[in-house]
């Protein structure tokens, strides 16, 4: 029996990652120059690029002169683009800016020409359940996923969307390979053995790679490679008895090389079958790289930051009419460039993550000089502003030497020497719950409402990880914080000082000077009964996970080859809570269920991408660059703040943490 084994052609494309962007900029223009003119040759039929525009643009800022080119290949549906504007990690992306994503990605792309769209998610660290739904908003019916799947089959109904599971990876450049084609053929026959357990008639197999051009002469291997498993198709077949030849069907493999949507098209039946509706997080099949949660703090922290600023901005621009439209989508472009998964995750080298910092503080620029220039127009007040007076609602949270904004924001004036002064920054006062106090006696912490307690602790872990995944050490108990102190709103800790605000939450702040690598500090809440189940924000809805509390990941390091190990880590953005206990924070994203403990990461101090001795994860995930800046020696932050609430209130806790200026 033949199985058809539809290929397409295809890079995938990390703007930065074990190189900086302009490094790979380069490469890409020799990668797309080949794979232009192989499609303008009519050497290859089609070619799929990534599910990404912004990779396009990047070459058209260096190459305009195939601007024309590219559009009638699009038009001709050789060359397929979009439907994001990057790649971007799921768990990290708020929902708002995930869909600004599709939003631009779309509005270029069609520009372009291209009517035919993917929800296109091959590399990404696990997948959100939220992804399915915000594609069918923007009328999107296809996704294709890998990592995270564990066994699911290779057409499923995904939250409702027709989804292809890439059983094998996307990672396939095997045709790029310094092998005969003998044992090309071999390898293909092996992999495609596996893909065909988990789909029907028809394979799906990518063929490319990171940052992998076309073999010239690829449709002559493709050719070869289809001789090869024609006659090993029928030699196994003489061999069998015809009982063995009915129970086995005499599979032999014919590639063809053509598009993704073909073969949506040709297994439109098959989706029906399976479905799942929760998210894809198993790595129990594919690796999903959880440290990434963690690595490189401050990323995160500004990400939150950004996200946070800029939808005030877009928000206030609308209100009011202004014309900051083209302002806004370039922010939120130069957002989603460091949105992109080795960018956010914090996998790259120091070099690219310097210029991820850049582009977040022009973020910030921006969106700060939106709000102040409509606040002073249209004389509203924001949660937080500088002022040279103090003004009763608002207390100074500190102050600088500088001009007033009426006078920066005037076109008609400049400011000069003596216009300097003392100015104050100004945050309005918050509310109070009477109710909710911190205790802090016999070196412990403990929140409480009067009718709940739950006690504060602050740990830290040895850490042989890498960026990608925290690497734990077998057997350690790690050391606890000794408590000294409370005073004047600090408490004295052995690790560090803790400021500490009580308003209608109990808000923590954290400044210190890290002077350890290979570290894991955690924020550790423990409560009343083991965590079975926790509540977290994802793309601005409230998930429900279920954990095993009893689990201990260093009791089960693997021992061989290919495996990642199962942790109770898990991604969240600005909320986590149990057992009516909640914590929101300002970037740090990640936790872990322990016992009746609920752990936020604080920090987590690595040296490397990605470490070949990782003992949670007994294969390289990357190139072994030392990074010396993901250590993240010296002065840190971290801002959480707790309260008892429901997971369905979770809305109005978070608004007080990041309150709207509207």
């Amino acid at each position: 029996m033949k199985k058809t084994v539809i290929a397409y052609l295809h890079t995938h494309w990390d703007r930065e990652w074990y190189r900086e962007f302009e490094v790979f900029r380069l490469r890409l223009l020799r990668v797309f120059d080949n794979v232009l003119q192989m499609l303008e040759d009519n050497k290859i039929p089609s070619f799929y690029f990534d599910g990404q525009v912004c990779a396009l643009l990047d070459y058209l800022e260096l190459r305009p002169e195939k601007e024309c080119l590219i559009r009638n290949l699009i038009k001709e549906k050789r060359l397929f683009i979009g439907p994001f504007f990057t790649l971007v990690d799921e768990f990290l992306t708020d929902g708002n800016v995930f869909r600004k994503n599709l939003e631009i990605g779309l509005k270029i792309a069609r520009d372009f020409g291209c009517e035919d769209f993917i929800g296109y998610l091959a590399d990404t660290f696990g997948h959100s359940q939220n992804v399915p739904l915000i594609l069918k908003e923007y009328g999107i019916d296809k996704c294709i996923v890998w990592r995270g799947c564990g066994d699911i089959p290779s057409e499923f109904k995904f939250n409702g969307v027709d989804t292809v599971n890439l059983i094998r990876g996307y990672f396939m450049d095997i045709f790029s390979a310094p092998l005969t084609i003998e044992q090309k053929a071999d390898w293909l026959k092996s992999n495609l053995d596996k893909i065909a357990e988990k789909s029907g008639e028809y394979l799906l197999l990518p063929i490319g790679a990171d940052h992998l051009g076309v073999e010239s002469d690829i449709t002559e291997q493709i050719e070869k490679v289809n001789e090869i498993l024609r006659l090993h198709g029928h030699s196994e077949q003489s061999e069998k008895s015809v009982s063995e030849t009915a129970r086995n069907d005499n599979i032999f493999y014919e590639i063809k090389l053509s598009n993704p949507f073909e073969y949506f098209k040709l297994v439109k039946n098959n989706f029906q079958k399976y479905e799942h509706n929760g998210e894809l997080r198993d790595n129990s099949k594919t690796f999903i790289l959880q440290g990434a949660y963690s690595a490189r703090t401050k990323l995160k922290q500004y990400n939150v930051k950004c996200t946070y600023m800029l939808e005030q901005a877009d928000k206030l621009q609308k209100k009011y009419g202004a014309n900051y439209e083209s302002a806004i989508e370039y922010a939120y472009k130069l957002l989603l460039k460091n949105l992109a998964h080795d960018g956010i995750c914090g996998c790259s080298t120091d070099l690219v993550h310097r210029e991820n910092i850049t582009r977040y503080e022009k973020i910030l620029q921006i969106a700060n000089t939106i709000i102040e220039e409509l606040r002073l127009i249209h004389k509203f007040k924001t949660p937080v502003m500088s002022s040279k007076e103090l003004l009763p609602e608002y207390k100074a949270v500190s102050k600088f030497l500088g001009v007033e904004n009426s006078l920066l924001y005037d076109t008609q004036k400049i400011p000069v020497t003596e216009d300097f002064g003392q100015m104050y920054v100004l945050k309005k006062s918050p509310a109070i719950n009477s109710d909710l106090r911190l205790e802090v006696k016999n070196g412990k912490i403990f929140v409480t409402d009067g009718k709940n307690r739950v006690e504060i602790e602050f740990v830290r872990f040895k850490d042989e990880g890498d960026t990608y995944n925290f690497g734990a050490v077998e057997n350690d108990a790690g050391e606890t914080a000794k408590i000294y102190s409370y005073k004047n709103g600090v408490i004295k800790t052995e690790f560090f000082d803790v400021k500490v605000e009580v308003s209608d939450m109990i808000n923590f702040s954290i400044e210190w000077d890290n002077k350890f690598k290979n570290k894991l500090w955690q924020v550790k809440f423990n409560l009343k009964n083991p965590v079975t189940e926790t509540f977290s924000e994802d793309m601005n809805t409230v998930i429900k996970r279920e954990f095993d509390p009893d689990y201990d990941m260093r009791k089960h390091l693997p021992k061989t080859k290919g495996i990642e190990v199962k942790t109770n880590f898990a991604p969240m953005q600005r909320y986590v809570g149990a057992q009516d206990f909640g914590i929101v924070t300002q970037g740090l994203t990640e936790y872990e269920v322990k016992g009746k403990s609920l752990l936020v990461t604080l920090l987590r101090s690595v040296g490397i991408i990605s470490n070949p001795e990782n003992p949670s994860r007994s294969t390289p995930a990357g190139p072994p660059i030392e990074v010396k800046e993901a250590q993240q020696i010296g002065f840190n932050t971290a801002k959480f703040s707790v309260a008892f609430f429901a997971p369905e209130n979770y809305t109005d806790y978070v608004k007080k943490v990041f309150p709207e200026y509207l």
